[in-house]
């Protein structure tokens, strides 16, 4: 266990404190067993070794972070950890990558019970359901879920810029005012477009030249290493998954023809209901539907997007289609807050109250007319009016 414990202090001496992710603010670090699930790449282990190095002293033997793809675990378990951590005075164990680990539900549940003085943090692809797991964690964990960067900490990561999270209810009643005040101190046009192609997963930064190469490396191993580790499926099942996902990338965008995408595929059409849920799961895809209660994936999504604007590039380059990547910004930004909804009169519905149609600068009104509580969302503006909002504000929502 000596070598886990100098692998942490090694990593955690590499971590900077000077940007932290909005979730860290939102966690009750207080919780006896906390879950952080999330995409691939948007920082989870970053935010834990942050907690670590803000709360503990990193040189004690009451805190161990471990990764659970570590070749330690070849052959010793997660149990044995835990006990040993535990009798040598151990108190916060956090654990990255359970989704790694086979019956990393069963163990962690078992720690829970056994250990009731220590405190418990892992985290885990997007997929992990703890309300499914075998270990039934559902009565025991808070869950908490990481989105990609926003617009807003894109301005605070890159430039330094520190603005607070908007309500959307703040947003639509203050926007003029609010947009008047921030336009002193950049240009949201010009920070918008560099977003929307590199801005959504903070390891950009790391190498911006080589930043397509890795986000399709990162759907690669979502697709083969993410999903089989989550979900029972075969290897022939997940090259129809990355034929999907190149159709879906290809064309979005579109209101699905289940029955035709599933002959494309070569699959029944419940397996590829199945299927586009998974991507949905693990944030490659987003999955616009009606108002829907319990098992919606019974019927078809209304609408398909990527999972955010990044991908969009790396698969299109410049010829991203500009009207797709409106809808995916403002999808992707609002979700992480509101319920979006398929609206056949407008683009969206948020909350089931407010309607939005999005466009560029010259959008009309005309399929907001006589809509309450209706919006036109507009790019290529730096100030809106009365019921028309610049599109780079919702990307201030978290």
């Amino acid at each position: 266990m000596e070598n886990l414990f100098s692998s942490f202090r090694y990593l955690i001496s590499r971590i900077e404190l000077d940007f932290v992710r909005y979730l860290y603010s939102n966690i009750n670090w207080n919780n006896r067993l906390i879950a952080i699930v999330g995409a691939r790449g948007v920082g989870k282990t970053t935010l834990i070794f942050q907690h670590i190095k803000k709360n503990y002293d990193i040189n004690s033997s009451e805190v161990l972070y471990a990764s659970l793809d570590n070749l330690w675990f070849s052959n010793h378990s997660l149990l044995e950890l835990a006990d040993e951590f535990h009798k040598n005075g151990g108190k916060a164990l956090f654990l990255d990558e359970v989704h790694k680990y086979p019956g990393w539900s069963r163990e962690i549940k078992n720690i829970y019970d056994s250990y009731p003085e220590m405190k418990v943090v892992f985290t885990g692809s997007s997929m992990l359901d703890i309300y499914r797991s075998g270990g039934d964690l559902s009565r025991r964990a808070i869950k908490y879920t990481m989105h990609g960067m926003s617009l807003r900490e894109y301005l605070e990561y890159e430039y330094k810029i520190k603005i607070p999270a908007l309500t959307l209810e703040a947003l639509l009643k203050n926007h003029m005012s609010i947009a008047t005040e921030l336009i002193k101190e950049f240009r949201p046009i010009a920070v918008f477009k560099e977003f929307i192609k590199q801005g959504y997963f903070p390891y950009y930064k790391e190498d911006k030249e080589g930043y397509y190469n890795r986000l399709s490396e990162t759907i690669n191993t979502v697709i083969e290493v993410d999903l089989p580790a989550n979900i029972d499926i075969e290897y022939h099942t997940i090259i129809k998954i990355k034929k999907l996902f190149s159709i879906i990338a290809a064309s979005v965008p579109f209101k699905p023809n289940i029955s035709k995408l599933a002959e494309q595929v070569g699959t029944t059409r419940p397996s590829l209901l199945g299927y586009l849920e998974a991507l949905e799961r693990a944030q490659a895809i987003m999955l616009l539907d009606k108002e829907a209660h319990g098992l919606k994936r019974l019927v078809k999504p209304e609408k398909i997007y990527l999972g955010n604007t990044n991908y969009a590039y790396a698969v299109s380059g410049e010829g991203a289609d500009i009207g797709n990547i409106r809808e995916t910004f403002f999808y992707s930004m609002v979700s992480a807050t509101n319920k979006v909804s398929y609206s056949d009169k407008t683009d969206f519905i948020v909350d089931e109250k407010y309607s939005f149609e999005i466009g560029g600068k010259d959008k009309s009104q005309k399929q907001v007319t006589g809509l309450k509580n209706s919006f036109v969302v507009k790019d290529n503006i730096e100030i809106g009016m009365s019921n028309q909002l610049p599109l780079w504000m919702f990307g201030l929502l978290y």
